[in-house]
């Protein structure tokens, strides 16, 4: 059995005031930097149909949605399962009008959708180190800006 195609490829990051983004085919992973030490007794998360609301020594930090853990006591993982799993679930802001990816970025995270599909499409072929070019959206190829 091959290891999944985002452990061996990595993940597209993107950055954020508390943190970081980064999503795959069926998840998506929020890491907000805590200080270093803190118990799970000084972290209050709780997780609702519609959001997350992360808080710190009752100090609200951070409104999302899907499981959390402490890591190293220095880090809270939130991990939010899409309920599409596909190329063309590509998120391009982590909440609704907050925390967008940068153009870049969102371009970036395309193309390793992409790739992704490609990999579930074709398991005796390997992708990770595979670069692509051109205007990729929704995990396939866009050709409306060509002339027919």
């Amino acid at each position: 059995m091959s290891a999944p195609f985002e452990a061996c490829s990595g993940v597209v990051s993107c950055g954020t005031p508390w943190g970081q983004w980064y999503q795959t085919l069926e998840e998506v992973f929020t890491e907000v930097q805590i200080p270093s030490g803190t118990c799970t007794q000084d972290s209050q998360c709780s997780l609702q149909s519609k959001h997350v609301a992360l808080a710190m020594g009752g100090h609200k930090i951070l409104k999302v949605g899907g499981t959390w853990t402490l890591e190293d006591r220095k880090m809270i993982c939130i991990v939010l399962t899409k309920m599409r799993r596909d190329a063309a679930n590509c998120w391009t802001s982590l909440l609704e009008y907050e925390y967008a990816a940068h153009p870049w970025v969102q371009d970036q995270m395309q193309r390793k959708f992409t790739l992704g599909r490609f990999q579930k499409e074709n398991p005796g072929f390997y992708f990770s180190g595979a670069e692509i070019s051109g205007n990729y959206t929704k995990g396939e190829p866009d050709f409306s800006n060509h002339e027919k």
